[in-house]
């Protein structure tokens, strides 16, 4: 069997079986109930200093 031939089976039936899992994998971890919590806050993050700018912690010398 020719390299070329063997890499394209490879290919075509096993590499695409572990992409389909790493998907599926990745659909079921985002989609968790118990990650629920840590979605909302990351949601939420650009508004936590609407009413107030948020501190400078670059000047930590005053």
């Amino acid at each position: 069997m020719e390299t070329y031939s063997f890499l394209r089976t490879l290919a075509d039936s096993w590499a695409l079986l572990a992409l389909t899992l790493v998907f599926v994998g990745v659909v079921v971890f985002v989609f968790r109930p118990s990650g629920r919590r840590a979605q909302k806050d990351a949601a939420e993050s650009i508004f936590r200093n609407e009413t107030r700018p948020a501190e400078d912690k670059t000047k930590e010398d005053e």
